[in-house]
């Protein structure tokens, strides 16, 4: 009797499971779940018109013309000629990116030793068209009022031109935007470039804030050495600048290698002061040796 009962209750678990499992497993399938969008990795189509391709060493066209914000008919290669040149691209009615892009720059100007107009250039450039000098004049007066060291208003330009002057600019330093219709506004990348005085493109920093230390290091290369103090050629000696981050980093084997070569120096030099101290006390005790008796 006890047997019997036995199994019919083993029975009766056993029909339970197997009743149970196809309702647990017909509610698993993912027959309501929607199909999976688009990748959050996946890039948005205008993007992949924007970028920066370094051109390094390249030459800007200086007879292209542009507008200054004061209205006056300008060329590019009024800027140049005697000093480094750093130039934003930006466009000026940019509700976000170039805002954050200017006061990087303008801030990164404040940490540097050196002075505008007698070290180096400053050039904003506006890639919209359909911007004019009242825009420029607007955000130059920001800029200023964000650089608060003391500095030459006529050292600070920003420019504006027709299509063709600056797709042509543009271009020649690899600067890559493009116009989304949908929001009304210009898709592009940031960063700032540091030119030479002929207007060869010497180096790119990206980002909307620049460390003054790699600002100060483009600078000195461009001018080949003509900006900065010996102090400032020793430290781009340790540097060395990275064309996939834009920044310079710390070169440790050639740190290493100075200062192996500044040991040896110092223990040659110690070598030579020993010496010469063990001749002159050798020396000083031949004097007063006493003389033997004759």
């Amino acid at each position: 009797m006890r047997e019997s009962s036995f199994r019919w209750l083993v029975a009766g678990a056993l029909a339970a499971v197997c009743a149970v499992s196809p309702m647990s497993a017909e509610q698993s399938r993912p027959l309501s779940v929607p199909p999976p969008g688009k990748a959050a990795a996946e890039q948005i189509p205008i993007l992949k018109e924007v970028g920066i391709d370094q051109k390094l060493d390249a030459q800007i066209p200086l007879g292209l013309e542009f507008t200054d914000e004061a209205g006056a008919s300008v060329t590019l290669g009024q800027y140049f000629g005697t000093r480094p040149v750093v130039m934003a691209l930006v466009y000026y009615e940019c509700p976000m990116l170039c805002t954050q892009v200017l006061n990087g720059f303008a801030g990164s100007l404040q940490g540097l030793s050196f002075t505008v107009g007698k070290d180096y250039e400053v050039l904003v450039v506006s890639f919209d068209p359909g911007e004019t000098p009242a825009m420029a004049i607007g955000r130059k007066k920001e800029f200023l009022r964000r650089y608060v060291r003391d500095a030459s208003a006529s050292n600070i330009h920003f420019l504006t031109g027709r299509e063709s002057s600056i797709k042509a600019l543009t271009s020649a330093v690899g600067f890559r935007y493009a116009y989304d219709a949908a929001i009304d506004q210009w898709a592009h990348p940031a960063a700032i470039s540091v030119l030479t005085p002929q207007g060869h493109v010497s180096r790119y920093l990206y980002g909307v804030e620049f460390a003054p230390r790699d600002l100060k290091l483009a600078l000195v290369e461009a001018s080949n050495g003509q900006v900065g103090s010996l102090a400032d050629q020793a430290l781009l000696f340790c540097y060395h600048y990275d064309p996939e981050t834009g920044k310079y980093g710390l070169v440790i084997m050639t740190f290493v290698r100075a200062a192996g070569a500044l040991t040896v120096l110092l223990m040659a030099g110690w070598i030579v002061v020993s010496l010469r101290r063990e001749r002159r006390q050798a020396s000083a005790v031949a004097r007063t040796a006493p003389t033997g008796s004759h």
